[in-house]
């Protein structure tokens, strides 16, 4: 079974609103099993959303449209649905009943002094394709609306974020879950440290004689997370698929593997082990100027793990908060292996913290020289007495290469403690 999206409103195409339903609405049918094959953004014209609708109809089985439902004359998605399936709009007596109920207890709740009486405009929403039926909407006045005719479905949703989305979950998800007996459940697999490419060679067969499940990857900044999909009926049966893959990927990457839930970042990993462990981190930062530190204070609980750090930007405050040698700094400079080394070891020392976490490069756009070009950095870690210092040359703008340099920083960490 195949659905198509179909997004109306011209603030979509102006790029004045950001198209948040299409997502929210991708994964749903993703999650039912229901595969989404285009997806179309068109603005508030009659003949365009006419040609839009119609190719829907054409190549899938199931239309959801968001917007166009309101009260005004350029609100046409009804219209243009109706058309299309050959059929007449019809009063529907219920939606018309709630659409007055919901204008009295706006009233009646005293919310400030605007006009608040219906307006005869407001009762075309209460006009339904004579084939379809209404879904109550709880959150506003448009009601949702299910069309179906010669084994086409169309489901019109209203476009305002905080409407469609509990109308979606809660009434169409159990309308859609009748249509289709199986259902796609899915597990992650978070690598780090391994680069895309070498995660897809070293998966390769198994990608190539896939079939249910299957593996999708997705690239993110310093990992790599492996999707596996199965369609199954029930998840006991999906999770006898799932498993078997998921199995033999755990013993392809091993330690890489940072988690296997979907909602865990790299962070939370490692402030857990850290409380696991008993040990506290500090952290003396040049190029990233405190990022480093902001990703671990993102995971709740992190106070338990690190009570200071610092912002070491000059050399100055590098020699006096924790205590980089002036010697190593006049002789291999603020971007060296060296100052790298010091600051890790500086940081832990200076706070009495168990682990230290260093950063210094040349983020750019300037700074940088043939010996020590833009997208430099030297990233170290010291703990239990030993210390590592790991060199890097990115090629992005500064927003990225501090964003890199942050993301190498944490998988240094995890593989120390490790």
């Amino acid at each position: 079974m195949t659905a198509e999206i179909i997004c109306v409103g011209t603030e979509l195409l102006m790029g004045n609103t950001v198209n948040t339903n299409a997502t929210f609405i991708a994964r749903g049918l993703a999650d039912l099993g229901i595969s989404v094959y285009y997806q179309t953004v068109v603005g508030d014209n009659p003949a365009r959303l006419t040609q839009a609708v119609k190719t829907a109809l054409e190549r899938s089985d199931i239309i959801i449209t968001s917007g166009g439902l309101g009260p005004t004359e350029d609100d046409l998605t009804k219209e243009t649905v109706a058309a299309a399936f050959g059929t007449e709009l019809i009063e529907d007596p219920h939606s018309k009943a709630r659409i007055q109920e919901y204008f009295e207890k706006f009233k009646k709740s005293g919310m400030g002094k605007r006009e608040v009486a219906v307006t005869e405009n407001n009762w075309k929403q209460a006009m339904i394709p004579k084939d379809g039926f209404a879904i109550d909407n709880y959150n506003g006045t448009a009601p949702g609306i299910v069309v179906e005719k010669d084994g086409k479905r169309a489901i019109l949703l209203p476009g305002p974020p905080h409407e469609l989305k509990p109308m979606f979950t809660d009434s169409v998800i159990p309308y859609l879950e009748k249509l289709s007996p199986d259902r796609l459940y899915s597990k992650m697999i978070k690598i780090c440290g391994v680069g895309e490419s070498s995660v897809e060679t070293r998966i390769l067969d198994i990608i190539d004689n896939q079939t249910n499940p299957t593996i999708a990857p997705y690239a993110k900044m310093g990992e790599v997370h492996l999707r596996i999909t199965a369609k199954a009926a029930s998840f006991n049966e999906a999770e006898g698929l799932i498993e078997p893959v998921a199995s033999e990927l755990r013993a392809r990457f091993g330690q890489a593997i940072f988690t296997e839930d979907e909602n865990v970042s790299l962070e939370e990993v490692i402030i857990n082990m850290l409380k696991e462990k008993g040990l506290t981190v500090a952290t003396a930062e040049s190029c990233t100027g405190g990022l480093i530190s902001g990703r671990l204070i993102n995971v709740p609980g992190a106070s338990e793990c690190l009570n200071e750090s610092y912002v070491t930007y000059s050399n100055e405050a590098k020699e006096r908060l924790v205590g980089v040698s002036h010697e190593t700094l006049a002789s291999h400079g603020a971007v060296s292996e060296e100052t790298a080394r010091e600051m890790a070891e500086g940081a832990a020392k200076a706070t009495g913290a168990d682990v230290g976490v260093s950063s210094t490069g040349i983020a750019g756009p300037g700074g940088g020289s043939d010996e020590k070009p833009v997208g430099l950095v030297y990233i170290g870690c010291s703990y239990k007495g030993r210390t590592q210092v790991r060199r890097f040359i990115f090629s992005g703008n500064r927003e990225n290469n501090r964003n890199h340099t942050v993301q190498c920083a944490l998988i240094l960490l995890r593989d120390m403690l490790l």
